[in-house]
């Protein structure tokens, strides 16, 4: 299968995305490890309704379900847009042609 010039950019874009976050990640690993053995063990402390708050792994689930939603919302605008104005492109037959037209034929 031929792929595309802006496939080949894409595919290249995501690769160094993810270079990028095992760079970012590799570095936190040892800065993790020192800042374990460098602060004392800090005590629990115990804060009302606490637990009705979301983990850090859930918070970024909830976030990331939430922007896809608006990504298809944003998406399925655009394509309406796009449908919407498509007849005002060169070549195209305007609206406006087409009612002008049918009016006289009748």
């Amino acid at each position: 299968m031929a792929t595309t010039i802006r496939q080949e950019l894409e595919q290249e874009f995501l690769s160094t995305v993810r270079k990028g976050q095992e760079i970012a990640l590799d570095a936190l690993k040892p800065l993790v490890k020192a800042v374990h053995y460098a602060v004392p063990t800090m005590p629990t402390v115990r804060v009302p309704l606490a637990g009705l708050l979301p983990t850090g792994h859930e918070a970024v689930a909830e976030g990331y379900e939430f922007v896809e939603h608006v990504l298809a919302d944003q998406r399925h605008f655009a394509d309406e847009v796009i449908t919407m104005v498509s007849p005002m492109l060169p070549g195209r037959v305007a609206p406006r042609a087409v009612a002008t037209k049918t009016a006289k034929a009748a």
